[in-house]
């Protein structure tokens, strides 16, 4: 009885949000009209970050995917992988959770307790025990991501598992800058940079032509300004070419000193909550974005 009340209730929930976002105007709410309306396949193979990889090698080649180690339904298994000094480790169905494991680490990183969950570390090599990996990958394995007030759908039809991968790095051994690409209906408008992920964070918004937006997401501007990425139409290309087949993804990549890197496909940047500081900007990018009426 008690199940059957709550079911009811959830009815209840969904049919008011979907009422209420019946005509989105802004980015945010477009995505929150995306993440209660779009239920094709196409986004949970967004999301598998293990499915997603032969997606991108269909598409671009394999050349821009980081190089797995493992791909691993028994985080134990983690134990016997053969893997260099430098590493990451990610659940397969969730986002923003990864131990980086790498020697340009702060020397007092030290690995998350399992039981913190979606976290994101970067430890040394000898503060990255095989058995603690473990079992962080145990705990991961247990949990459902995305299950908020919007519910993060495809999240949850993702075979859980963990991913072991190549550390990307940058020209001096830490944390690539990272290009974030807003792409509607197959055309790139927006690209958000990020740098200094572990200190020092800035964040930035581009056009791609590289104008400068006067607008923020959180942590401050770089400074000085950026310059022209060498490999800017190369990016767009790319992010293009990943998100031709849906209305809007955010496609996420690394500029390496000798490469560009994918990183992910995001169909629900901040679950629908991105800050956008003026607010004005949330229109800005809501602007290119036209939902279909069904999906």
């Amino acid at each position: 009885m008690e199940h059957a009340r709550r079911r009811e209730r959830s009815h209840v929930i969904r049919a008011l949000r979907l009422l209420r976002t019946r005509h989105p105007r802004t980015f945010t709410e477009k995505v929150r009209y995306k993440m209660l309306r779009d239920h094709r396949p196409l986004l949970v193979t967004f999301a598998d970050k293990a499915a997603v990889r032969d997606y991108v090698a269909d598409r671009v080649g394999d050349g821009y995917l980081p190089r797995a180690y493992g791909i691993l339904d028994d985080p134990d298994d983690i134990r016997s992988l053969e893997l260099p000094d430098r590493f990451v480790v990610k659940p397969t169905h969730g986002s923003g959770a990864a131990i980086v494991v790498s020697p340009a680490a702060p020397a007092d990183a030290r690995l998350p307790e399992a039981r913190w969950g979606w976290t994101y570390r970067h430890v040394d090599p000898s503060r990255a025990d095989r058995a603690a990996l473990a079992e962080i990958g145990r705990h991961w394995i247990r949990q459902l991501y995305g299950q908020g007030p919007n519910r993060e759908w495809a999240y949850g039809l993702v075979p859980r598992r963990i991913l072991v991968e190549e550390m990307l790095a940058g020209p001096d051994g830490s944390i690539p800058d990272d290009y974030k690409v807003f792409v509607f209906h197959g055309r790139a408008h927006f690209i958000q940079v990020d740098a200094g992920r572990f200190g020092g964070r800035t964040q930035d918004f581009y056009t791609p032509t590289w104008t400068h937006l006067p607008m923020s997401g959180g942590p401050p501007w770089a400074h000085p300004p950026r310059p022209r990425p060498e490999r800017l139409d190369e990016i767009v290309r790319i992010a293009e070419t990943l998100g031709a087949e849906t209305d809007f993804v955010r496609v996420d990549l690394y500029s390496l000193p000798d490469r560009i890197a994918f990183g992910e496909l995001t169909s629900y940047p901040a679950g629908g909550e991105s800050p956008f500081d003026p607010i004005s900007f949330d229109a800005e990018f809501g602007r290119p974005w036209t939902v279909p009426r069904r999906y």
